[in-house]
């Protein structure tokens, strides 16, 4: 007789395996889609809020509240201080921090993301009001009641199913249903934890309102204009001195270009004149005209040519 335990282990697995097929056929990874925030009032409504579905039974709304609000205040950092402390006493916690000290061009400032519970966060837009002046306040909600239950009922079928699977890892005989039936669990046991992990953010986001304060001051800027003779002396040397400064900076900026440009001025100099140079020594010097032909008979002095007398055609002429 063929034992039964192994037959019935292996027609379990095939069984849970074509399951596995047909719910991995679905998006394991799932995430739920956040529909558009919609504009809502100052105040969201409760987690907690029972609405009727369509078969007459009770189902939780599901809702994200989020908000933001910007405050005027005398000390933004004390007023940090004491909006953290107002968040743990309504049972919240501060998720961000970030602070910053006034200077002489800048007014202090500080901005917190408060956790708080989302029944508590009525009360809690009314305490931080009582800081300052409100300059806005926007709040909006995200009904995420579908996606709860579908990771819920997910979760539970992955439950069983992995449960299942751990009986029948329990009652495997062969090496190779160990093998099969290890691998399958380790797949499903995966996608239950990620499940999980999902349901637990979202459940952490509808039970935890989550509230962004800006606090911020408006400062007048000091008077830097001098008032009396030393604070003008004081301001006419700081002004020598900046001028003074910048003045090296472009000489310091602007002298490699000038003895660059020295250099090249140099080179051009010395081509030209020894180009010119070159011409000069190239052209010959003129010739000097002949001088003029007397005749002179020997021992006579040389006839001066404004006393010569003219001759009988030269009279003749005239």
């Amino acid at each position: 007789m063929r034992p039964i335990a192994p037959v019935a282990a292996a027609a379990a697995l095939t069984v849970l395996l074509l399951a596995g097929c047909s719910m991995g056929g679905e998006n394991s990874s799932y995430e739920p889609a956040m529909p558009a925030p919609a504009e809502g009032g100052e105040s969201g409504r409760s987690a907690d809020e029972a609405i009727a579905d369509g078969d007459g039974t009770t189902a939780t709304q599901s809702v994200i509240t989020t908000g933001r609000m910007s405050i005027t205040v005398d000390d933004p950092l004390a007023s940090a201080e004491d909006a953290a402390d107002l968040a743990r006493d309504a049972g919240g916690r501060v998720e961000s921090r970030s602070e910053q000290p006034g200077s002489g061009s800048t007014s202090p400032r500080a901005e917190l993301v408060l956790r708080v519970p989302a029944d508590e966060l009525d009360a809690v837009v009314d305490e931080l009001r009582e800081f300052g002046d409100v300059n806005g306040v926007t709040m909006n909600e995200s009904d995420v009641t579908a996606e709860r239950k579908d990771l819920d009922a997910r979760i539970e079928a992955l439950g069983a199913s992995v449960d299942r699977l751990e009986q029948l890892l329990a009652q495997a005989t062969t090496i190779t249903d160990l093998i099969a039936i290890e691998s399958e669990l380790t797949t499903r046991q995966a996608e239950l934890d990620s499940l999980t992990q999902q349901r637990d953010w979202l459940a952490d986001q509808v039970d935890y309102s989550t509230l962004t304060v800006e606090l911020i001051t408006i400062e007048t800027a000091p008077d830097t204009a001098p008032d009396d003779f030393w604070s003008g002396l004081a301001a006419g040397w700081a002004a020598l001195t900046g001028f003074a400064a910048a003045l090296g900076v472009a000489i310091g900026v602007l002298l490699p270009w000038v003895a660059v440009l020295l250099v090249l001025a140099a080179i051009v100099v010395l081509v030209v004149v020894l180009s010119t140079r070159g011409r000069r020594r190239a052209t010959p010097a003129p010739a000097a005209p002949p001088a003029p032909a007397t005749s002179t008979r020997p021992g006579a002095a040389p006839e001066d040519p404004d006393t010569t007398e003219p001759s009988p055609e030269d009279e003749g002429r005239a």
